[in-house]
This record gives structure tokens, sequence and C-alpha cells, in this order.
């Protein structure tokens, strides 16, 4: 007998709590009045909510908060109004997730990123010319190009009201050893996946992302692979946009997903680079 609560049978009624949570993301909202509103029990609400959305209800809720958070902050010069308009109960609680959701505070974040030091360096690479940039949180730019200033140019449209520097003057001593490990990776297939990143992310990318993380050097996954394993099947498509939004090659490893069909698929740093990282990882991995 189907159960009538299954996690996969209620879209509408999940769509109805999505749209509670929006209108009312000004106010508390809690896993409870959810669940009332979709007209099932907590625990039935929390499997199904996840097994469609891909997310829990309270992580949901976050990431609509802060979608309104970055609506007022881009519209309004009171910073505190558009925290408190976006549900914040106090400013603290923004401050202190600042790190991981913004990337940066509050008000950096309206001023487009103003304040937010970026040091960058180069280096000649198996696969072409490599940019790295780095915040004092971690990478945030790994890309390939024909020549320095057209990844400098890369940089500044990335991040245009950031202050960029390059590493010799910006006297970064973190940014030449991630330099370093990107550059023996290419080389010998050393380790890089400890690296640290400072990007922001929907919670969707993010999940992708860090799954590509996970994908062993020399094996490849397809879209349609890695939306399954995320807990998103059909999300192929989806997943494919998040490919194309990664703004650091190599450490999130997006050249390890291709077609179903076994076609390398797109790369925003070219095809031929990406049919090179493939042949050279599996190379190494047989070593």
């Amino acid at each position: 007998m189907k159960r009538k609560d299954s996690p996969r049978a209620n879209p509408d009624r999940i769509r109805a709590a999505c749209e509670y949570v929006e209108a009312h993301i000004d106010e508390p909202v809690r896993l409870e009045a959810l669940a009332q509103v979709a007209g099932m029990s907590p625990f039935h609400f929390l499997r199904s909510f996840k097994s469609l959305v891909g997310v829990t209800p309270k992580r949901y809720v976050d990431e609509v908060r802060l979608k309104r958070l970055k609506t007022g902050l881009k519209h309004s010069e009171d910073v505190a109004a558009a925290v408190y308009d976006a549900g914040y109960g106090s400013a603290s609680r923004v401050y202190e997730r600042a790190d991981s959701q913004l990337g940066m505070t509050p008000a950096q974040y309206r001023l487009g990123g103003q304040g937010v030091r970026i040091s960058y360096a180069s280096a000649e690479t198996p696969i072409g010319l490599m940019m790295v940039g780095a915040t004092d949180r971690g990478i945030c730019f790994v890309q390939f190009g024909e020549n320095s200033q057209e990844l400098l140019q890369q940089l500044r449209r990335e991040y245009p009201s950031a202050e960029i520097a390059p590493m010799e003057s910006a006297g970064d001593p973190h940014l030449a050893a991630w330099v370093a490990a990107l550059s023996k990776h290419l080389e010998s297939g050393g380790p890089h996946a400890d690296l640290p990143l400072d990007v922001r992310a929907t919670a969707f990318q993010m999940r992708v992302w860090t799954y590509l993380q996970s994908i062993p050097s020399g094996e490849l996954q397809s879209y349609g692979e890695v939306a399954a394993a995320i807990g998103k099947p059909g999300a192929a498509r989806a997943v494919a946009r998040a490919c194309a939004s990664n703004v650091c090659a190599i450490v999130i490893p997006c050249h390890r997903v291709i077609r179903g069909t076994g076609e390398l698929g797109g790369y925003k740093w070219g095809i031929g680079r990406k049919r090179t990282l493939i042949d050279r990882e599996r190379t190494l991995a047989r070593r």
C-alpha cells in the first residue's frame, strides 16, 4: 500500500510551504508551521521537503533570508534596516555567518566588495598560463588564459570593487604556497584538495562543487550521475550550470564531469584543455 506521506508524493504541498516561507521571511519560520501549511506531520514533511527541494527546511529559510538580505543591501544605504527586513533577529547573527554566506561583511557586500583585498599570481603549467587569486580567507579565483593581462581582466570582472594587487606587492605568503601546490598537482598529480576556498555560492552550487571535490582524480561522472549523487535526480542541467559558474578551476574539478553520452560537454577554459586534463589525470592515476 502506498504511504500517504511518501516523500515523493507531495510536490504541490511542498511548493505551498516554499511560498509560505517567501511570504513570511521577515518573521520566525518554524518547522511545525510549515508542516501544517503542507498538511503533513513534521517528520514526513521534513523527509519530503529534503527529497524534493534538496536541502532541509531550515537551510531553505536561510537561503531565502540571505537572498532578501542581499537585495536589501544593494538597494538600501541602511545596513541595519536591510538586516531586520530580511528577518534576522539581530545584526550579530548576520556577521557571525558573513564568512560562509556572504564571503564578506554585509556592509562590504552592499558596496560591491569594496574593502576586500585580493592578491594574485600567475604560473606556467602543462595546460597553459594559470592565474590564482586569493583573499586572506582562501582561494577565490583559478583560471587559465593566453596571457596575464587577459586573466587579470577576468579577475577584475569577477570582483569589480575589490582591491586587487599582485602577490609581490601584496606580500601574501599563503598565495605562493597555494600556487606552488596547484602547479605541482598539474605537473605530477600532487594533492591539492585541502586548499582553502573563499567563494560565494548558492546552496545548490555548493552541494555540486563539494561533491565534485570527492570525485577521484582520473575518474569521470556524467551530469546526471552527479545530480543523482547529491539527491537531485533530473537536475542534470542545473549541475551543468553550476559547473559553468565555477571560478576556481582544478580546485573545484568540474573537468571531471561529462555528458551522459560520453561526450566531453562544455568547459569554460576550452574543450582541448579539458581533454588534456582528463588524459593527464588518467595517466598519472595508473602510475
